[in-house]
């Protein structure tokens, strides 16, 4: 019989695989810490379901190497905003 930790490890797998998400957005998602996340989906994951691991792993993987990618775009729209917000106060 599986436990608690087993069951939520592959139910997080199935979110990550289903929606292609993040760490982060799992966590957000789930209520639940990053670091949580990670440790069920790198650790347990492995152990309770090998092929599930191995697509989790392939999208954390795509993830990892897009972060730089979404960190610039955030950066941007928030600069962009700023900048929006200062020509509403000008004009004001």
């Amino acid at each position: 019989m599986k436990t608690q930790l087993e069951r939520r490890a592959v139910m997080l797998g199935k979110f990550i695989t289903e929606n292609k998400a993040t760490v982060r957005a799992t966590a957000k998602y789930f209520g639940i810490s990053k670091s949580t996340v990670h440790k069920d989906v790198s650790e347990r994951l492995r152990t309770d379901d090998p092929e599930l691991y191995a697509k989790v792993k392939d999208i954390l993987e795509i993830n990892k190497q897009e972060r730089h990618i979404r960190g610039g775009l955030a950066t941007k729209r928030k600069y962009e905003a700023m900048t929006c917000h200062k020509k509403v106060r000008f004009y004001r």
